[in-house]
């Protein structure tokens, strides 16, 4: 076992892992921050992104100790002080999810992706999306979504 230290959702934390644990697991099991979800194991899906220092990862193949002294970030920090990020009210307002299994995922992509392009074309946005995957068939709704956060994240910024 080793002990990492990093900062989880906006606070620092300490873990003690194995040297082949993944960053899902540790998330999952030492944190109870259920968001990430294992669904494929290989990283094809998409369900279990999380940020690392930025940018997005499939935690379910990224080692736990790769995150040390990183800054880690969680579907879960996204609605920090009770209000949802723009991207999660876009995805609930364009009704952009079914069961909800991937959409932890895809809101944290979608994130990624507007603050890397604020005003994506539908090319970009499902190209971007391209690695999540959603079972239930929300494409549409998804790709509705991120077109509602990045309009609301223009307004915001201008002012208006």
């Amino acid at each position: 076992m080793a002990q990492i230290r990093f900062i989880l959702n906006g606070r620092p934390v300490t873990a003690e892992i194995a040297p082949e644990e993944s960053l899902l697991t540790v998330l999952r099991e030492r944190f109870a921050l259920s968001g990430a979800r294992e669904s494929c194991g290989q990283g094809l899906c998409g369900c279990c992104t999380v940020l690392v220092d930025g940018r997005a990862v499939s935690s379910c193949l990224y080692l736990a100790a790769f995150a040390a002294d990183s800054a880690v970030v969680t579907i879960e920090y996204l609605a920090a002080g009770g209000e949802l990020d723009p991207v999660q009210q876009a995805f609930i307002d364009a009704g952009a999810f079914q069961c909800g299994f991937c959409t932890p995922g895809f809101v944290l992509m979608a994130r990624q992706l507007l603050d890397e392009c604020p005003d994506p074309g539908e090319e970009e946005i499902r190209e971007y999306l391209s690695g999540n995957l959603c079972r239930c068939g929300c494409y549409p709704q998804i790709i509705e979504a991120v077109r509602i956060a990045a309009g609301r994240r223009r307004s915001a910024s201008s002012g208006s």
